[in-house]
């Protein structure tokens, strides 16, 4: 049998293992001319940039992938086995497990994160219990005690909404309803930063156990507080980084998939998903319909056995299918989901000589609004005067990323999407003026001092690229925001409702975005193809 997957980001690599271990004979197309889709990789004048995802959490799911043989898929496996479900997380030497580090070697970093506030001092996120609580009493003792019914009740949801919960496909509204008492006992459906307000007085700490949804396209003010498991899941296995780059680990997914069988195809850019009726015909509107193959933009036509999109929801449907075969999925449903934000990510090479920097591998740089600017960013959708950063140091892990000397980094800026009084904003006219700010603050604030004296490299990307490169309707980041609405059985499905044979994988689907999601997202796709295809 034969399936073929739009895109070669982490979720349709991961598929792309697992479809080869079911037994099937799997081709990706890709349409840039290398694989990672948002993970993709720039190299310029001996630098290495990761252009899109750099947090690696939950190591055992990596492991898991690049453990699976031809014939051997191990989808009626836990998925968590015990040892996992201990939490053992490594703080010292290589994190990857022995089938990963034939392909990738896998670090720990310690802190996961430095979050810096906008007075100058800062917070080290990084999992240890003693530390963390010497922190919080540092900046205000009062919250301890808060501290300690937030852990408490963050745990309770990690144990239900990830460890229980994580791996199912809700494709039924009762599943779905069948779940909310429990969700609604554990609190988990209000927003996020309301639920960790009940818990803390201060701002500051208000913030560092709230910020965390940012990173996978999620609204502090909107994502229901089962994100707060996101602290957990971190808490439970570590943040790790791969040498080499995140690029590194796609290159080991795509070395572990050709080894099994596999087939990419780079430059090749899907136009249409080929759909007939069972006999191959022309399917009448109400009839049943069935994915047969795609179309690319020379004009060949690749026929398979199903179809699988690691594409963006809403271009995979409005762009690749004709509405005529989409009764469920049309284009006035998906007009009414609410996209991620979007962002601007400068990637710069700078000259370290005599440079010592108080930085970490992960740096969040908050500015003097939160709230207000989440508003900005997410509901009035406008550019503010003020921004946060997220600012990536790899060579303060890996100096093989840069040339001897020098340092690669990015810094990242949260923007609002291309809807709304988005669409308005000139990114060809904008870009360089936001990203020549993002730098001049980095330098001006001390925390890199010289900067712009230093740059030998300066590059970025904004939602343009977003919309135009990977393609991402309204230049999101993210996929459909993660919000109550759009959480679970109200998020994107993992098989299509209008064609079979048609099925998705990736951020824009469940369980969600943030790398560990979407190698999730990978297994429950896998699950019902296997499934429909009587494997399991």
């Amino acid at each position: 049998m034969k399936a073929i997957i739009i895109g070669s980001g982490v979720g349709g690599l991961s598929l792309g293992i697992r479809l080869q271990s079911l037994g099937f004979d799997t081709t990706i197309v890709e349409k840039l001319n290398g694989p990672g889709g948002r993970a993709f990789v720039k190299k310029v004048n001996g630098f290495t940039f990761d252009m899109g995802p750099t947090v690696i959490t939950v190591p055992h799911f990596i492991e898991e992938l690049f453990s699976l043989e031809r014939g051997q898929h191990h989808l009626d496996d836990p998925d968590f086995p015990e040892h996992v479900r201990r939490g053992e997380r490594v703080t010292s030497g290589v994190s990857g497990g022995p089938n990963t580090s034939r392909y990738v070697t896998i670090v720990p970093l310690n802190p996961f994160y430095r979050i810096y506030f906008d007075d100058g001092t800062y917070f080290d996120y990084d999992g240890d219990p003693v530390h963390t609580r010497e922190q919080i009493k540092a900046i205000e003792p009062t919250d301890l005690e808060g501290y300690e019914r937030f852990h408490a009740d963050a745990k309770a949801i990690f144990e239900r909404g990830f460890m229980g919960l994580g791996y199912t496909h809700f494709e039924h509204l009762p599943q779905m309803l069948a779940v909310v008492p429990e969700l609604l006992r554990l609190d988990a459906v209000r927003t996020l930063f309301s639920f960790t307000s009940k818990y803390f007085k201060n701002d500051k700490l208000r913030r560092v156990f709230s910020f965390e949804p940012l990173l996978i396209g999620g609204n502090p003010l909107a994502v229901p507080a089962i994100y707060a498991m996101i602290h957990f899941v971190e808490k439970t296995w570590g943040v790790h980084f791969a040498m080499g780059g995140t690029g590194a680990l796609i290159n080991g997914l795509v070395k572990k998939f050709e080894e099994l069988g596999g087939t990419i195809r780079y430059n090749s850019e899907v136009t249409r998903i080929l759909v007939t009726d069972p006999k191959g015909g022309e399917p009448s509107r109400f009839g049943r319909k069935i994915a047969r193959g795609v179309q690319l933009a020379n004009g060949e036509t690749l026929m398979a056995d199903l179809v699988v999109s690691n594409g963006d929801y809403s271009t995979t449907y409005m762009k690749l299918i004709d509405p005529r075969y989409r009764l469920f999925n049309t284009d006035a449903r998906i007009k009414r989901v609410k996209q991620s934000m979007s962002l601007l990510v400068v990637y710069f090479g700078f000259r370290a000589d005599g440079l010592k920097l108080d930085l970490r591998h992960h740096n969040i740089i908050l500015g003097p609004r939160y709230e207000e600017l989440l508003r900005d960013i997410f509901d009035r959708k406008v550019l503010s005067e003020d921004f946060s950063h997220y600012l990536h140091v790899p060579t303060l892990t890996d100096p093989s990323l840069a040339p001897p000397g020098h340092h690669a980094a990015y810094t990242l800026v949260p923007v609002p999407n291309k809807t709304g009084e988005g669409a308005k904003i000139d990114w060809s006219k904008v870009g360089p003026e936001l990203a020549d700010r993002a730098l001049q603050f980095l330098d001006e604030r001390g925390y890199i001092p010289g900067l712009c004296q230093r740059l030998v490299h300066k590059s970025f990307i904004s939602p343009d690229y977003f919309e135009r490169a990977l393609n991402s309707y309204a230049g999101n980041a993210f996929g459909p925001e993660p919000r109550l609405t759009q959480t679970a059985y109200f998020r994107p499905h993992n098989r299509s409702e209008d064609i079979e044979r048609l099925y998705l994988v990736g951020a824009s689907y469940q369980p969600g975005g943030g790398m560990p999601s979407v190698m999730m997202s990978a297994k429950m796709t896998a699950r019902l193809i296997a499934k429909d295809f009587g494997i399991l």
